[in-house]
């Protein structure tokens, strides 16, 4: 298991590797991408999801 300094100093070379503007793009994709896979695992389709959208917006 990782101590409390371990994870630290995984987070501050992450800090220094991408910089502190692009660490929310990296978990705004990271966050979509786990939500296409849960949902590919639950059968939802991406298309369908799109059309209810747009006809519950009519």
């Amino acid at each position: 298991m990782l101590g409390t300094w371990e994870i630290i100093l995984i987070v501050l070379v992450i800090l220094l590797i991408f910089g502190g503007k692009k660490i929310p793009e990296l978990m705004r994709g990271l966050g979509k991408g786990v939500r296409s896979f849960k949902d590919g695992m639950n059968g939802k389709d991406e298309s369908s999801e799109g059309e209810k959208k747009d006809e519950q917006s009519k």
